[in-house]
């Protein structure tokens, strides 16, 4: 097990995450494992596609334009913070779920604990969301998501409550400071640009992935909101049916891009927190985002997906 980290945590929060563990049910497990799919990345890229490729192009934006920051902060503040996974060092706190596919006692692959940015992301996007619906069904809906995700990461055992308390607070402040931002600034992709610069000192000093997996995201994503804007500018679907049928290829798209950018790379390399890992990683990911967000939508003004 990696020694790397900082322990630091109220005994109220090990003995809340030992009771949950130890008193709930396999469906009850399962459950959480489920909501906690909804503060994904490949979820939370097709709720904004849903938004961006069917209902409503500029909204779908500002989605991204909140979510960017939260992503890229997040990082460098678990980098700062350098807060270990509960199950790392409290033995009865199982890992449930790991936070990455990879090795689930090698910390620099499953992140650091402090803050959730699961809890930061579904409460900037679901909140959105649920503004955007503007029903008190949908508003409903999405509290429930927010709330299931943040508890289903601590009963996972991923996270300390403090952690997810924290993403809450986090997220709500990235959303105030966009929209004052977004007061003084007319063109949305200066956001990104504002964050991107910001956050770019993480490279000196990051050593989990999800920074440069969200550079990557971010850098993507920035250039095929230019991109679309110059040369695509698609329309929105027709129906709601169309909508999901974007959304679904594009997710394919993103998922099958890339699984195919890691071909040429041996799985030691990928996985070492090296600079070249690191930097692989970000091109991927930023291939992987122009792709979906500026290619893809080509397709919706040729005929070849005039939905």
């Amino acid at each position: 097990m990696a020694t790397v980290g900082n322990s630091f945590f109220f005994d109220w929060e090990v003995n809340f995450m030992l009771w949950l563990q130890s008193n709930m049910g396999s469906f009850s497990i399962k459950m959480a494992k489920f909501f906690t799919q909804f503060g994904e990345p490949i979820i939370i890229i097709l709720v904004v596609g849903l938004i961006y490729w069917g209902m409503d192009k500029k909204y779908g934006k500002y989605l991204m334009a909140n979510i960017i920051p939260v992503i890229l902060i997040g990082p460098i503040i678990k980098n700062i913070a350098l807060r270990r996974r509960p199950y790392f060092d409290h033995e009865g706190i199982e890992c449930l779920h790991p936070a990455d596919k990879g090795d689930v006692n090698d910390i620099l692959q499953q992140g650091f604990s402090f803050p959730s940015l699961h809890a930061s992301n579904t409460i900037v996007l679901y909140s959105l969301v649920g503004n955007y619906l503007n029903s008190g069904i949908g508003k409903l809906i999405c509290g429930i998501i927010i709330f299931f995700v943040g508890l289903s990461r601590i009963v996972i055992g991923v996270h300390y409550p403090t952690d997810v308390l924290f993403g809450w607070i986090f997220g709500i402040c990235i959303m105030f400071l966009v929209r004052k931002l977004m007061q003084k600034i007319s063109n949305i992709n200066w956001i990104f640009v504002i964050f991107m610069i910001i956050t770019f000192p993480g490279f000196f000093f990051c050593k989990s992935t999800d920074f440069y997996t969200a550079y990557g995201l971010c850098t993507g994503a920035l250039c095929a909101f230019i991109f679309e804007q110059k040369k695509v500018n698609f329309k929105p679907a027709k129906n709601y049916l169309y909508a999901l049928i974007r959304v679904l290829i594009g997710g394919a798209l993103f998922v099958g891009m890339s699984a195919l950018l890691k071909l040429p790379f041996s799985k030691e390399l990928l996985d070492s927190a090296t600079t070249t890992a690191y930097l692989i990683r970000t091109a991927r990911y930023a291939i992987c985002s122009f792709l979906i967000f500026g290619l893809y939508p080509l397709c919706f003004n040729k005929g070849k997906i005039d939905l």
